[in-house]
């Protein structure tokens, strides 16, 4: 029964219906989509330096196909040059593609000039923002790299090259919630989309990482020590708890949160069930 508070918010701010779902590229990751994920539901499309570029937007062009809104993830330390760049704003908007995320990336050495997402933008801004959105990251819980402060006035320096934010993960509430009051303090006006992990069972996360590779799996542990430790912990994660503690914050239009990121780790059918499942839930309980 949905009778707490802070989910009851989450709900009725129409957060839940405002989802975005992020995959991996893998073999089989497209069926599963289209077998369990609706139309209006927004994919993302994650980048890695194992993988490459390419993949991800193979994975983008086929699902833009199939006809959804579809978000490729352009890492800026793995576009080799300026020709790069141009082959990847051709090959997006031949697809029909005009809503792409910028984040740095992973990879320890950059593949040509870039070291940021900043560069990147102010680039495109060059060539006259040749895509129709453009998203960068946030980070509620500390980059392993960057300084708390750096991150937030990062921001600040892409707000006017970007059209929103998607936070990476945050198992904290209390973090995410100060992290959103400081954004909003330091004047970065950009809607946000809260990174979410989605219900995933421990199991099949670490079947997963095996198909993303050894050196991916440790690249995530390493970023994301405490959602490792949550997860080994008893009872480990559950989105709900997480939407429960910070709802609140997240529906208050001074937040200006816009919808969720969920990880899916390429559960989708998991993810969308358990969506579906809190949504009627809640209608169930308001009918």
């Amino acid at each position: 029964m949905i009778s707490r508070s802070g989910l009851r918010s989450v709900v009725s701010s129409g957060l839940l219906d405002r989802v975005r779902y992020e995959v991996i590229p893998t073999a089989s990751i497209e069926e599963s989509v289209c077998a369990h994920v609706p139309k209006e539901v927004t994919v993302t499309v994650t980048a890695s330096p194992t993988k490459g570029l390419d993949a991800t937007l193979n994975l983008a062009e086929a699902l833009a196909r199939d006809g959804y809104h579809v978000v490729p993830h352009i890492s800026a330390r793995l576009i080799v040059d300026d020709q790069h760049l141009d082959e990847i704003i051709a090959r997006s908007l031949a697809a029909g593609i005009d809503d792409v995320f910028i984040p740095a990336g992973d990879a320890d050495t950059p593949a040509g000039r870039f070291e940021g997402s900043l560069q990147v933008l102010e680039l495109l801004a060059e060539r006259g923002r040749p895509w129709r959105r453009v998203g960068i990251t946030g980070y509620p819980e500390s980059h392993p790299r960057i300084g708390d402060d750096l991150t937030i006035q990062a921001m600040w320096d892409k707000r006017q090259f970007a059209d929103y934010i998607v936070s990476n993960l945050c198992l904290d509430p209390v973090v995410l919630r100060d992290w959103i009051r400081r954004v909003r303090e330091r004047g970065v006006t950009l809607p946000i989309y809260v990174g979410l992990a989605g219900p995933v069972d421990r199991t099949t996360l670490l079947s997963m990482a095996a198909k993303i590779g050894v050196g991916e799996s440790t690249r995530f542990a390493s970023r994301h020590l405490g959602w490792v430790a949550r997860m080994s912990a008893p009872g480990g994660y559950h989105p709900e708890r997480l939407l429960e503690r910070a709802g609140g914050a997240l529906a208050d239009p001074a937040s200006a949160v816009s919808g969720l990121h969920v990880f899916t780790f390429n559960q989708v059918r998991e993810t969308e069930a358990w969506r579906q499942s809190v949504l009627g839930r809640a209608g169930a309980r308001s009918a």
